[in-house]
Formats: C-alpha cells, structure tokens, sequence
C-alpha cells in the first residue's frame, strides 16, 4: 500500500508534469501539418514514433486523475491525433513511414535522409509497431474512430509494407532492417549485428499489439472480414513468438538470430542441415518482459518471468527494473545519446510496462512495489534537482543525463490511478471491439 511518502512523491510529480507538459504541445507548420507531442527536452520539435504514444498515453492518464480541465483533454485529443496523421503525411506510395520526423528544414532532416534512402532502395527501420496503438488509444479517449476513416488505405499500406521488407517468412517473425533508431537504442540482441538477422522480443512483442489495434479500428467501421484477417495474423505471430523466443530452459523470451541456414561447400553439408528456424540471442533484457505486457505470455509462463523481475542479481533495484540484467557482460551505466543507454539504466518506460504486465497476471502487490519505486525515483530526482531526467543509475538512483525529459516518466501517474480505480489508459488497447 502507498504510504504518506508515495503520496508526497506523485504531488511533486504532479505539479511538475503540470507545469510543464504544456512545453510538449507543438502547433502546425510548414513541416507539419497538424499540432502534435514531443517527448521533452532535448527531442524538443521532433516527432518520435514509439515516444509520441508514450506521451500521449501519460498525459491521457494524467487528465483523468489530476488536469481534468476540459480545455486540456480537447488540446490533448488534437495533438494526440495529430501525431498519427503527421507521420501518415510522411508516408510514401510503398507504405514506408520513417520512425521520427524532425522539425528542421526538409534539406537538413534525418527524415529526409531516411526517407531518400528508402527511394534509392536501401531499406532502413520503419515507424516502429505503434501508429495504430495510438490511433486506438486517442480514439477510446474521446470516444470516437470517425476521424481515422479515410485513412485505413494508408494503415494496410503502412502493413503491407511491414510484411514485404521486414517479415521472415522462415520463421513467422518480423526483423529489424539495422540497429538505427531501435526503440532499445543498444539492444545487444541487435546492435552491432548484421543487417535482417534479428527477430526481437520488442518488434515482434509489440506488433502483435498493432494487429490487434488494426482489427479494433477495422470493426470499429464494420470491416468484420478485414478485421478477422488482422486478428488471425496477430495469433500467428503470438504463436511463433511462443514457438521461436520462449527458452523452456531459462523460463525467459530471448530475440532470436534469424540468418539461420545450411551453407553447402563442395561435398561436405550434403547430410543432416539446418532444421530449426532461429537461434536465441541469450542476453536478458528487459523486452523479455514485453509478453506480459501484450498479453502473449500463458499464466505458467508468467510465473516464472516474474521471478526474474524480483532478482536482485539481474533485472531487480530499489529504483525499478533494469533495463539489462547486471549480470550480462554488456552491463553498462555511462550516459551517452545516439544511441541512449540501455545497457542497465532505469528507464521509467520499462518500469511502466512491467508494472502493466504485473496487473495483467494478477500481480498486484509486486505491481505496488514497483509503483512505490517509481514514486521514489522520481520523487527524490526532484528533491534533489528540482528536474526529472531520461533515465537513472540502478544502483543510486542518480539521474544520468538530458533534464528536463518528460514523456514516459508521467507513466508514474497511470501507475497510481491503475492500483487505485483498477482502469486506465491500457484499456482502451484491450477493451472489446
């Protein structure tokens, strides 16, 4: 149970987000053409994939618990929207989205960069698996699809796209084209790898939340057959998770190595080959914990990923879940930005989705726990500071580096209002079509 500290700590933390959010919301321009979020900081202008979801999704939980100003939720509503469409301006004939858009000039922008070397053929990372997530959390949120419509041509695409330069149909799984821009900046299961040999826990962990979003958006218009077809791949892909990353042995999801195959020199292979379909990147990060979180896991399953979470050798600190086990030769704790760290550090996204996956398989008194952790972070980094950070040092609680940073550090907030009304933003993803 919170104790009168937690409840001191989310005040603080309130009064913060609340004199500070308003930074997030940026107006149309030129560049973009509709009002969208920015995660704070030094992302300020820039238009990120996966950290557009995770603001909106915390200042959404943030409006119904503490800035229930109608004014805010309808200013909230346009950005949130906004984000989708920004990005779908972006998109080309194929269905390429790039994962960020920034807010400089079109000569001087990585999207720019991203975007032309796409058309010359070379294919980077798309826009990670949450545009229709966050379609769907907007549209719960103010009650109404209506306004994606005439845009579902360009989600199939967006799909389409997925499955023509990502998908490997060996496996079942999806692949990152590189380690640019991966969401987990310096996955060891992927950075420094070569190009498509990585299925990950968090692309593939995650897209099955994006098919499921895809056929809550396709029902939501009547599309039945379309959105079956949507919901069919989305078991498809949950079972190969279940076949290709779960480690029966270590009782853990693992990313896989999908450049698996049979190389025949002259006479010798021309035996037994190759007959298992992937090769496990044995590092244990945090996206083993994603299947919780998307509900792929089985209640047996979760039982034992929940034990590691309460190892105090790998994943457990007094300030949350570390991002790498500590025991991992990669164990890192340096501040660096391009690519961020997450060779151990505390990232409050990370914190939030294990907490969800928690609350998921009926672990509430551990969700509480990781919950009061979080307060204390965030707490105390503004006692101390007066700033929240982008991520913290697990075994200080030390912030680590870019002050200011806002966006998944308010998913303090939706941690407090899910233990106390048992509802919260995570429903509108999973709540009935």
């Amino acid at each position: 149970m919170m104790n009168e500290r937690d409840y001191a700590h989310l005040e603080a933390i309130q009064k913060y987000i609340q004199e500070r959010c308003p930074r997030v919301f940026k107006s149309a321009s030129a560049r973009f053409p509709h009002p969208f979020i920015d995660p704070g900081s030094i992302y300020d202008s820039n238009l990120w994939d996966w950290d557009t979801f995770w603001t909106a999704y915390a200042l959404m939980g943030f409006s119904r618990t503490t800035y229930s100003d109608a004014n805010f939720s309808e200013k909230l509503a346009a950005h949130a929207r906004g984000n989708v469409l920004n990005f779908l301006e972006f998109q080309l004939p194929d269905g390429y989205i790039p994962m960020m858009v920034g807010g400089l000039a079109e000569s001087d922008g990585l999207d720019s960069y991203l975007i032309r070397k796409h058309k010359e053929g070379v294919v980077l990372n798309i826009h990670k698996p949450f545009l229709c997530q966050q379609a769907c959390i907007v549209s719960g949120y103010t009650g109404s699809f209506s306004w994606l419509e005439e845009h579902i041509p360009k989600l199939e695409k967006y799909f389409d796209c997925y499955d023509r330069f990502y998908y490997n149909e060996n496996c079942g799984l999806y692949v990152w084209a590189d380690d640019v821009m991966i969401g987990m900046d310096n996955d060891p299961a992927v950075f420094g790898r070569p190009r498509f040999s990585t299925a990950s826990v968090f692309l593939n962990g995650f897209m099955v939340g994006e098919l499921r979003a895809m056929a809550k958006i396709l029902t939501a218009f009547g599309k039945k057959d379309e959105a079956i077809s949507y919901r069919n791949k989305a078991d498809r892909l949950n079972q190969a998770i279940q076949t290709e990353c779960w480690d029966s042995r270590d009782r853990f999801f693992y990313s896989v190595d999908v450049d698996i195959k049979t190389r025949n020199y002259d006479w010798f292979h021309k035996g037994l080959g190759v007959f298992w379909k992937t090769l496990p990147v044995k590092v244990r990060t945090w996206t083993g914990f994603i299947p919780l979180f998307t509900g792929i896991a089985t209640k047996e399953q979760a039982a034992d990923i929940v034990r590691h979470t309460l190892d105090a050798v790998t994943f457990c600190s007094d300030f949350g879940v570390r991002a790498l086990a500590r025991d991992e030769k990669m164990y890192n704790l340096e501040a660096t930005n391009n690519p961020s760290n997450w060779l151990g550090p505390i990232w409050l996204v990370v914190n939030y989705v294990v907490f969800r996956g928690l609350l998921n398989y009926g672990y509430r008194a551990e969700a509480e726990t990781l919950c009061q952790k979080t307060l204390r972070l965030l707490g105390e980094d503004l006692e101390k500071s007066g700033e929240l950070h982008e991520y913290y040092n697990p075994e200080t609680g030390e912030p680590v580096m870019s002050p200011g940073f806002l966006n998944w550090n308010m998913l303090a907030v939706n941690m407090v209002q899910e233990l106390e009304s048992g509802a919260g933003i995570y429903d509108y993803l999973t709540g009935e079509e």
